[in-house]
């Protein structure tokens, strides 16, 4: 087990060193001149647009620029905000807290939603129930996030008065983000477990456990399901960099002060330190969770430790 986890852990060296580069390239594609767009009229005349790119290290050959920019954040340094004048890395940690807050909470909804949806549509015998079931998790990812967060402030939170509208205050106020953001990626793992079960449940030592006379329920948890975890992790781990993604919109929808609602801000202020800052967080968090999801792989399937 040991070597395995050495092996992906090693791994997530070039994935992050590669992460960084597409980050670094992606702001460097954006149209215009960012001195221009940064400075605006506080910059007078040429003079002052090359000393404001000196001062940004932006007249730096590009190789020049990366290897600075690599050695700071390795130093913990993205930056400084050009709106704010605060460092990224502060302005990313205090509204990363709510986002991960968010995201975990949308993909417990999928997990528990999903996987619980997909196993009761593979393990019925009953088509119109597992139609329906189906039918109901096609709706879930055709549904826009944002209209299916509004239609839920509507319903729940200005007619029923279950939950408060906005904020960040409570428990209460994570709930309708969370069931927004989680219910399409709910529907999504629910197709997909019920592919994974439904060809497991064909498979002959299925057969040979129902045949020593074990209950069905216990066939489907403790044999089938396990061995169709694999690839509903994989998806699980794919869903979450979606979820991830998905938070920017969800905060905006529900005011939430998380990354979403910094990263609109910023693309709105072209504080481009801050956007690229918050895209590298974003990737790094994803490689991660990916990186432990395949050590997961290993300890639910022993096979693929040899890999």
């Amino acid at each position: 087990m040991l070597p395995f986890l050495l092996r992906r852990i090693l791994l997530l060296v070039p994935m992050l060193f590669g992460v960084s580069l597409v980050t670094f390239i992606m702001i460097h594609l954006v149209p215009g001149d960012p001195v221009s767009t940064l400075m605006g009229t506080n910059v007078n005349g040429a003079a002052g647009l090359q000393q404001a790119r000196h001062e940004l290290g932006l007249d730096l050959p590009l190789p020049v620029q990366y290897a600075r920019y690599v050695g700071n954040a390795l130093h913990g340094d993205l930056g400084t905000s050009i709106r704010s004048g605060r460092p990224v890395l502060s302005e990313i940690g205090d509204r990363l807290p709510a986002t991960l807050a968010l995201t975990l909470a949308a993909m417990a909804v999928a997990i528990v939603l999903g996987v619980g949806i997909g196993t009761l549509a593979a393990a019925t015998r009953s088509r119109s129930l597992a139609g329906t079931v189906m039918l109901v998790s096609i709706l879930g990812i055709s549904l826009p996030t944002f209209w299916l967060g509004l239609l839920l402030i509507d319903v729940f939170a200005l007619n029923l008065r279950w939950f408060p509208v906005l904020g960040d205050s409570t428990l209460r106020t994570l709930i309708l983000p969370a069931v927004t953001l989680g219910l399409p990626a709910a529907a999504v793992l629910a197709r997909v477990t019920r592919a994974g079960l439904v060809e497991v449940l064909r498979r002959d030592y299925i057969r040979t456990a129902r045949a020593k006379g074990l209950r069905r329920r216990r066939v489907v948890l403790r044999h089938a399901l396990r061995n169709g975890l694999i690839v509903v992790l994989t998806i699980a781990g794919l869903q979450f960099g979606g979820l991830l993604a998905g938070s920017i919109i969800v905060e905006s929808v529900f005011s939430r002060p998380g990354l979403g609602s910094l990263v609109v801000n910023a693309i709105l202020g072209s504080d481009y330190p801050v956007i690229q800052g918050v895209v590298l967080v974003f990737a790094v968090i994803y490689v991660v969770i990916n990186a432990a999801l395949d050590i997961l792989y290993g300890i639910v399937n022993p096979l693929i430790r040899v890999s």
